[in-house]
Order: C-alpha cells, then structure tokens, then sequence
C-alpha cells in the first residue's frame, strides 16, 4: 500500500511537469506599448527658396519601408534661386549623389537632418549655417518635377522619413506676400499719373497728366 501511494505521488508529478510547458504557452505574454514617435520641433525661421513657395507635390508617407510614396515635398524653384537652411545647424553633406548635387544639414539641438537638391552647394561638410543663411543655389537640370523647376526638400530621423513642412511654424505656413498699408501722418510717395485719395487704403489714377508745378 505505502509503495502505490508512492508511484501515485511519481505519477501526478511527472503528469504536472508535462503540462506545465504547454500552460506556460497558452499564457499570453503581456507586450509593452509602443512609444509614439517624438512630434517634429517647429523650429523653421525660413522656407528653403522664395517667401511662400508653391508645393508643388507634398509629402506622402510610404506604407512601408520600401514601399512607393514621396519622402519629402517638392518647392518650385526658378533655376539659381537662394537654397537657404529652414534652421540653424551643420552641414552634414554637400556633394553629388546620381549626378545631383544634394545638401545635407543636421539641425542643432535635434535628431533630425534635412536634404535639398538639386543644389549647386555654396558650402562645405562641417560648415556652421545658421537660420535663412545660404547652402547653395537650384540646379537647372537635376528635379522630377518634369519641365518645371524644383527643390525636393527632405527631413529625416535616423533612418524614418518625417514631413518637412512640420518644421514650419503656423505663421511661416500662412504667411502670404507682404503688402505697403498707409500710415495715417505719413504721406505715400508720389508717383506720375497716381493721386493718393486720402480715405481709402489704395490711390486713384488722375484724369490727366500730372502738369510741372502740380501742387497735388
């Protein structure tokens, strides 16, 4: 009797180790969320070329890593127009990449480095720029942008493509072309067949020629 209580005890042993692996891997392992990507510092003083340049293509994240989309945004840009550095940084790359030219800038303070060409590079790899200061000017011939000329603008962190134009803030994004209003007390300057009305925020043309001796 005391040796089958024995085996009985072995038995119900041996029966728990054997299920306890598989228990052990039916049990779900918890997963640690996923931290969200740092938001993009809007941190910009400068569009690359122009004042409010058109985006003639925006950016459009690719579902995978290698999959189609547009890693960055596309500026139109007369050929020679002034590359500047959106921020203050380091000049990272400044050379040929598939007979473009291509300029590279890490900006200060950040993980983040951005990328414009084609750019005929005006300076070199380790150079300091600071905000709105030039790195080069738009190539002629170099863009997919077909037969209109263009900056392709990239940002990137690490080796994840982000979207330049977060680095912009809202009133560099909204900022249209600047306008002359009348200052009351401050007289316009005159101009030749151009009459300041005195209540509106525009002039009207006279009816005739402005004669010497004028005193309007």
């Amino acid at each position: 009797m005391r040796y089958v209580s024995v085996w009985a005890v072995v038995v119900l042993a041996l029966a728990v180790a054997a299920l306890t692996p598989a228990a052990r891997a039916a049990t779900p392992v918890p997963v640690a969320p996923t931290a969200p990507p740092a938001p993009v510092p809007a941190i910009g003083r400068a569009w690359p070329v122009g004042v409010r340049p058109s985006v003639l293509r925006g950016w459009e994240p690719p579902a995978t890593v290698y999959g189609p989309g547009h890693r960055g945004v596309d500026l139109a840009a007369p050929a020679g127009s002034t590359v500047r550095a959106v921020a203050a940084g380091r000049v990272s790359f400044a050379g040929r990449v598939a007979g473009r030219g291509v300029v590279s800038v890490e900006l200060t303070g950040t993980d983040l480095r951005i990328t414009y060409e084609p750019v005929e590079p005006s300076v070199r790899e380790g150079d300091a720029v600071g905000a709105a200061e030039e790195v080069g000017r738009v190539q002629p011939t170099g863009s997919h942008c077909g037969p209109t000329p263009c900056v392709h603008w990239g940002l990137r962190r690490g080796e994840t493509y982000l979207n330049p134009l977060a680095l912009l803030p809202p009133w560099l994004l909204t900022r249209g072309p600047s306008r002359l209003l009348p200052v009351l007390g401050v007289p316009l300057p005159r101009t030749a067949g151009f009459r300041w009305s005195g209540g509106r925020s525009g002039g009207e043309p006279m009816r005739g020629a402005a004669k010497r001796g004028d005193p309007g």
